[in-house]
């Protein structure tokens, strides 16, 4: 019958059990029972001061925090991935199966609410049958075993091998301290705080500590639930993790979980129908083994994103002074980790992926998407063409490579953003007083250093004569038409009317951010002082990551209002204390008729001769984007958004090399050239289709009148998705996809074709 409250013994009897202990341990059989009498008799005639060392309990012992791993889960609730040193969920004793507890008593320590932290005549019995056979028993009880394996964690969790060494050797001077402190605790503890303890932090197998985890690995069930041969089972590995792990040898541990079982009968814990029942049950029939998950490559899909969520961990002052405390934390601090993955979504850019970008393809293209809510910062999906493996060879298709992040948070260098990069120098534009509907001409030319302006530092340049991809330009147009239809020598033109300097700021304003200098380094932590000031910025020159690009186009979804993406939501302690967690510092960085007026010309990317007009969504409802286009379609991009949800998307070489992309043959389809709305947009357009019906419809906030300027960016608002619209582009001035004064094709309006001529854009 079980008992509770602390166990108090007289202090002489206590002393008298250590000697006792000792005498036996050092001599053994008949001999030391015989010396064990005048022991407890002698121990009368000792003073107090010398015995007060068995009053001393390290700290550490009574209120011990055990390794436990961490968890980690989508906003749904639905788990991620796992990180532990040691696969152990804590569980109080009430959520244990009272068969287990049964079961550990029984075969480990069946007078365990009878003595004081240490049975006598178990420990007796022991040493006589060891020093008459060739067979050892361990005669250790449940709180000896208890103490043992705090010292092993503890040691363990403060990186002592030798501590840990120390803790498990076979010496009479660790049996003496076990002992000692076994009793000492017995003291201090009551009974249920000591088994409970034991029963979370025991090894019960090659790779699982503790009896929740055990129960979740076996039998894919809760320590609560388990049954007696279950629980008789589990018990009986402590006494060889390896050699009774019912995984790797079944036949030993069905051998061990009977022992276990008779013990239980014997001692009435089961009836004798139970136990006929289990011992003819064997042991392969009874398990159900569920794989233990650990770090991000279980995650799947979602692997990169979990490898962004340990990253930002490691890197955040949040979870400890150093690396060293934060990845101790990690794995061993029980925390649980609640993150802005939204499992459906997820799913979704997930299948849009496959359709689109293989993993292993006939170009050796590689593509990111991820989507960013505006407003809040919050990643609620990321995924690339690849799989993760973070091996020193992996296989065609995989890497552990993060493209959608920077160095410091996924190890890429990022990509040059090309023509994604116009709607910041259009909203410095607008912020020195221009409007939409400002006439800027296209004509190409030779510039020098002389045509720019900068206020922060001189910039300077080799005479440079830019063009647009398929030629043409000259002339005006308004500065909408010229983002619509994506004009690079127009937005030279516009950069020289303005200041360089004043772009880099509204570029970071928004949330952009280079991710390698000038000299072609990683940058670790992003300045504003680390983007390139040059002309040839407002062509999108220095590299940046798709977080970075989706984060600049949310800030003019959200009015102006500007977040640093965030992956994690929530953090909890196994006290149920909460961690901070680096903020998503939302503000307004953006004046808000800047942004809504530049959400107003970017919706001309869906409009008819736009870049993106191929992939509006299938409801038709108000959107907003730019594609993007590097040098020789090296790079190729689409952000695009609707008040309420967005995503940006990256496609280029998979290996992160700045090559040509002129011609490619793409999975039996001949593009030439690779544009933004060839592969990019189409890719956006898929993975909105799937998500588009969760989102509801809203509209978008109207221009700015002055900075808009009678612009008309939308050509027939509120038509209905199969409405033809008109050729006549309004005040934006020019037949759709043609240049306004050569009637050549602009930079990116103009179709993907394949070998007969069809468009494939789409």
């Amino acid at each position: 019958m079980k008992r509770s409250g602390v166990h108090r013994i007289p202090f002489t009897q206590m002393v008298a059990m250590l000697v006792a202990f000792v005498l036996l341990a050092g001599i053994g059989g008949t001999l030391a029972a015989f010396l064990a009498v005048p022991a407890a008799v002698a121990v009368n005639d000792l003073g107090g001061e010398a015995l007060g060392f068995l009053n001393e309990v390290p700290d550490e012992l009574v209120e011990s925090q055990m390794s436990e791993g961490s968890t980690v889960y989508t906003k749904d609730g639905q788990i991620l991935a796992s990180f532990f040193a040691e696969n152990r969920v804590i569980v109080p004793l009430s959520e244990i199966s009272i068969h287990m507890q049964n079961a550990a008593i029984a075969i480990e320590d069946e007078r365990f609410y009878e003595h004081g932290g240490m049975d006598i005549q178990g420990t007796l019995r022991a040493l006589v049958k060891n020093s008459s056979s060739d067979s050892q028993s361990g005669g250790s009880g449940i709180t000896q075993q208890y103490v043992k394996n705090i010292l092993i964690d503890k040691a363990s969790q403060s990186g002592d091998p030798f501590g840990v060494l120390q803790a498990r050797e076979a010496t009479m001077a660790r049996k003496i301290r076990e002992a000692k402190l076994s009793m000492a605790i017995a003291q201090e503890m009551p009974k249920e705080e000591i088994l409970q303890g034991y029963l979370n932090v025991a090894q019960f197998g090659s790779k699982v500590y503790g009896v929740e985890a055990a129960s979740r690995y076996y039998f894919s069930t809760h320590a609560a639930d388990l049954t007696p041969v279950q629980a008789a089972t589990i018990a009986g590995i402590t006494k060889n993790p390896n050699k009774y792990d019912p995984t790797r040898h079944p036949e030993f541990a069905q051998e061990r979980r009977d022992t276990v079982l008779y013990k239980m009968w014997q001692l009435g814990y089961i009836t004798n129908a139970e136990y006929d029942e289990a011992r003819h049950t064997p042991v392969e029939e009874t398990l159900n083994v569920t794989p233990v998950p650990l770090g991000c490559a279980p995650a799947g899909g979602a692997a990169f994103f979990c490898d962004f969520v340990v990253k930002t961990i490691m890197m955040s002052p949040e979870f400890g002074e150093t690396r060293e405390d934060r990845g101790t934390l990690l794995y061993r601090g029980g925390l649980q980790i609640y993150t802005t993955l939204d499992s459906f979504r997820q799913n979704a850019a997930e299948i849009a992926m496959k359709r689109n970008i293989p993993a292993v393809n006939s170009a050796n293209i590689g593509s990111s998407l991820i989507d960013i809510e505006p407003g809040t910062g919050r990643i609620q999906a990321m995924v690339q063409s690849t799989g993760y493996d973070t091996g020193a060879n992996p296989e065609p298709g995989f890497t552990s490579v993060n493209y959608a992040t920077d160095f410091a948070r996924g190890g890429s260098r990022g990509f040059q953003p090309g023509s994604n990069f116009k709607p910041f120098v259009l909203t410095q534009w607008l912020r020195e007083g221009h409007t939409l509907s400002e006439q800027v001409s296209t004509a190409s030319r030779t510039w020098t250093s002389g045509d720019f302006h900068s206020s922060c530092m001189r910039a300077s340049i080799q005479p440079w004569t830019p063009g647009n991809a398929e030629g043409g330009g000259g002339g005006m147009l308004p500065a909408a038409a010229a983002l619509k239809q994506s004009i690079n020598t127009a937005f030279v033109y516009i950069g020289s009317k303005l200041d360089l300097c004043g772009i880099a700021q509204s570029a970071w304003d928004a949330g952009y951010r280079p991710t390698q200098n000038s000299d072609w380094e990683p940058i670790y932590t992003p300045q504003e002082s680390d983007i390139t000031i040059s002309p040839n910025m407002v062509l999108g020159t220095q590299t940046t990551a798709p977080m970075y690009m989706a984060s600049g186009y949310s800030t003019f979804a959200a009015g102006g209002i500007s977040c640093t993406p965030i992956a994690i939501e929530r953090v909890v302690r196994p006290d149920g204390s909460e961690i901070p967690v680096p903020s998503a510092n939302c503000s307004q960085t953006i004046e808000p008729e800047v942004a809504n007026t530049m959400a107003y010309a970017m919706r001309g990317a869906f409009e008819k001769g736009g870049t993106a007009n191929a992939s509006k969504v299938k409801d038709c409802r108000p959107a907003a984007g730019k594609t993007g286009t590097s040098n020789l379609g090296a790079n190729t991009w689409f952000t695009g958004y609707f008040p309420n949800a967005l995503a940006s998307v990256w496609v280029g070489d998979r290996f992160g090399r700045n090559v040509s992309h002129m011609s490619i043959n793409f999975e039996g389809r001949h593009i030439s050239p690779l544009y933004g709305s060839s592969l990019a947009a189409p890719l956006w357009k898929d993975y909105m289709d799937q998500i588009v019906d969760t989102i509801p419809i809203a509209d978008f906030p109207e221009p700015d009148p002055t900075l808009a300027a009678g612009a008309q960016v939308l050509l027939n608002p509120g038509a209905p998705c199969d409405a033809k619209q008109p050729g006549d582009l309004g005040t934006l001035g020019a037949h759709p996809g043609m240049s306004p004064i050569t009637g050549q094709q602009s930079e990116e309006a103009a179709p993907a074709t394949d070998e007969n001529g069809n468009a494939i854009r789409g």
